[in-house]
C-alpha cells in the first residue's frame, strides 16, 4: 500500500497515541513572537507538508521537534516521549550538507554514518554494509554505492542523506526542502521513491513549492507565526493569499489537490 493511501485512512480512523504532538506551543525569539498556539498531532503513516513564508517559523517548527529548541509555553512530544529522548527515532534530512568535495567519500560511506553508535564508532559489520546496501537501492541508489558523494546529482545526494536516515531505523523522516536543488525529472523520481516506502513511516517535510506539495501530501501545515494542519485540498487561494501575504494563481485538478504555476514561492 502507498504512503499516500495509508496517510488518507489515516484520517478517518483513530491512530492512537500521535507520533508528533503539540499542544499550546508558542515559541519566541527574545521577544520575537515566532508560534503562536501551536496544537496539532501527527499520525503514524502520514505523510505531511510544511508550508509557509520564509521567516513565518517552519524551521522553528522542526527544531522543536527534535528537540533543538525548547518551547516558552505548551509541550511537544515525539511518540509520547520529550524531544531529545524520542528523537532516537527520528531521522532529519537537511535541505543541505557542508562536506569537502575533496574528501574521498563514497554513498555508502555516508549511508553507513546512520549505523554509528557510540562508543563503538568506525566499527561496520556485515549487517550494517547489507542495511545500507538495502537502503540505497530503496531509492534507487544501489549502482552508485561505490560512487564519490561529490560526483553525485543532487538529486541523487538527497536520496542518499534520505537512505542514512532510513538506515537508522527513524520511524519519523524530517525533510527540509528536499527539492531544493533538484531538476524536475529527479523530482519525480525522489517523489516515487518516497511514496513507495513503508507505510509505517511517517514523513514531514518542508516544501515552498506549491506544485510539489499538491503533487505529494493530502494534508499540510501552515505556518505563518500560527500553525493550521489542514487537507492539501483546502489550499484555497485565499488562503495562500493570507499566508504568504502576496497573489498566487492556483489551479484545480480533478483530484482536489491544487497547484500552482510560478515554481517555487519565497
Amino acid at each position: 500500500m502507498k504512503r499516500s493511501e495509508t496517510s488518507q485512512e489515516s484520517s478517518t480512523e483513530s491512530r492512537g497515541q500521535p507520533v508528533v504532538c503539540f499542544d499550546g506551543v508558542s515559541f519566541r525569539y527574545g521577544r520575537h513572537l515566532v508560534l503562536e498556539d501551536a496544537d496539532f498531532d501527527i499520525f503514524e503513516g502520514e505523510s505531511i507538508c510544511v508550508v509557509g513564508p520564509n521567516g513565518g517559523g517552519k524551521s522553528t517548527l522542526l527544531k522543536l521537534m527534535l528537540g533543538l529548541l525548547d518551547p516558552d509555553e505548551g509541550q511537544v512530544s515525539i511518540f509520547g516521549e520529550p524531544p531529545r529522548k524520542g528523537r532516537r527515532l527520528v531521522g532529519y534530512v537537511p535541505q543541505q550538507i557542508e562536506f569537502d568535495p575533496l574528501f574521498p567519500v563514497t554513498a555508502l560511506d555516508v549511508v553507513l554514518m546512520g549505523r554509528l553508535r557510540r562508543g563503538n564508532l568506525g566499527f561496520v559489520s556485515k549487517s550494517d554494509r547489507a542495511a545500507a546496501m538495502d537502503s540505497l537501492a530503496q531509492m534507487g541508489l544501489g549502482d552508485q554505492a561505490k560512487q564519490a558523494f561529490a560526483s553525485l546529482s543532487g538529486g541523487q545526494r538527497q536520496g542518499v542523506l534520505i537512505a542514512r536516515a532510513l538506515v537508522a531505523n527513524a520511524k519519523l523522516l524530517l525533510l527540509d526542502e528536499p527539492m531544493a536543488h533538484v531538476d524536475v525529472a529527479a523530482e519525480g523520481r525522489l517523489l516515487e521513491r518516497l511514496s513507495e516506502l513503508d507505510a509505517g513511516l511517517t514523513l514531514i517535510t518542508v516544501s515552498h513549492d506549491l506544485a510539489f506539495v499538491s503533487r505529494s501530501v493530502p494534508k499540510v501545515i501552515c505556518v505563518n507565526r500560527c500553525v493550521h494542519l489542514h487537507p492539501t485540498a483546502q489550499l484555497t487561494e485565499s488562503r495562500i493569499r493570507e499566508l504568504y501575504g502576496h497573489d498566487v494563481r492556483m489551479v484545480q485538478h480533478a483530484h482536489e489537490h491544487l497547484d500552482s504555476h510560478g515554481g517555487h514561492h519565497h
